[in-house]
């Protein structure tokens, strides 16, 4: 039978698909690392990885292998957080993973209140890519994590949180400003900056731009919130922006405005998830629920 140490080597390469990055993470020497995963592949009796210009890329046994090998995974920490519970023992950590486009914007104040509750837990916050994030959830590599919807996953439980709105800005000098009232035809044949692709919110905007007659930068895409707003301020492009980074300390209306054509309704919804067998389910549905208070908080103060 494969070690649980074994598991890790093979989940995290099939992550990184780099030897050294893959070692650094899981605290190992590359031979070593080299070591265990040759000793995995003789005991199952396959091969697991080749080696590509790039990298190590999962051959197609071990694609189907990758899938219950999380599984496994996520059942050792289910275990490991069960066992602390029927013994009474806190709470240490919880690695919690978040999209950017929303932790810098609303976490922050969230963790004031999960400190002042909870003084000894500690709050491990990693961003990343949404759908990335919610396969580490469901390989036991992440407890929570907070993202725009859908969130989908095998095993996890989905709680809606809050809608949050999304408002078109442009330059101070942009004609759009200058029309009385701004419809949807006022948008057509513009250019909206984006994020990368693989963000909902660069899936949402495609849908805006669609129904507008606009268009995404093609050669561009933005690797944050701040870099969107400070292109659209250059006169670049249109952007989104999602409120609560409107109204934060980072972000604002210093060099851009809201243009919007009338009855402009668009939303995102945020939702947070974690694994069903999670032994902290009770802290981490209040933990859902302090993001979901405090965010409502937000969007009801006017500005």
């Amino acid at each position: 039978m494969p070690t649980l140490k074994q598991f890790e080597i093979f989940a995290k390469l099939a992550e990184t698909g780099n030897m050294g990055e893959a070692g650094a993470a899981l605290g190992l020497s590359q031979p070593a690392l080299s070591q265990q995963m040759r000793a995995l592949e003789a005991r199952l009796g396959i091969k697991l990885f080749e080696r590509v210009p790039k990298g190590m890329e999962l051959t197609p046994g071990g694609r189907e292998l990758l899938v219950p090998a999380r599984r496994v995974l996520g059942a050792a920490r289910d275990f490991r957080e069960a066992a602390d519970r029927v013994a009474a023992r806190p709470v240490g950590s919880i690695r919690f993973g978040v999209t950017p486009t929303i932790g810098p914007y609303l976490m922050p104040s969230v963790i004031r209140e999960l400190h002042r509750r909870y003084p000894d837990l500690r709050l491990y916050i990693r961003e990343g890519i949404p759908a990335q994030q919610q396969a580490e959830l469901a390989a036991g590599e992440l407890d929570m994590v907070l993202s725009p919807m859908p969130i989908k996953g095998r095993g996890l439980h989905v709680e809606p949180l809050f809608r949050e709105p999304l408002r078109i800005v442009a330059p101070p000098d942009d004609p759009l400003l200058s029309q009385e009232r701004l419809s949807e035809k006022h948008f057509a044949d513009r250019t909206f900056l984006t994020l990368d692709h693989r963000h909902h919110y660069h899936r949402q905007l495609e849908n805006v731009c669609a129904r507008l007659g606009a268009t995404i930068l093609a050669d561009y895409e933005g690797t944050s919130l701040d870099a969107l707003r400070q292109m659209a301020g250059s006169g670049v492009g249109l952007a989104m922006l999602p409120e609560l980074y409107i109204r934060s300390d980072a972000g604002g209306l210093n060099v851009v405005q809201i243009a919007e054509p009338r009855n402009w309704r668009e939303y995102r919804s945020v939702g947070i998830s974690w694994r069903t067998t999670a032994a902290y389910s009770e802290l981490y549905a209040e933990v859902a629920e302090i993001i979901a208070q405090e965010a409502r908080r937000r969007l009801e103060v006017r500005t």
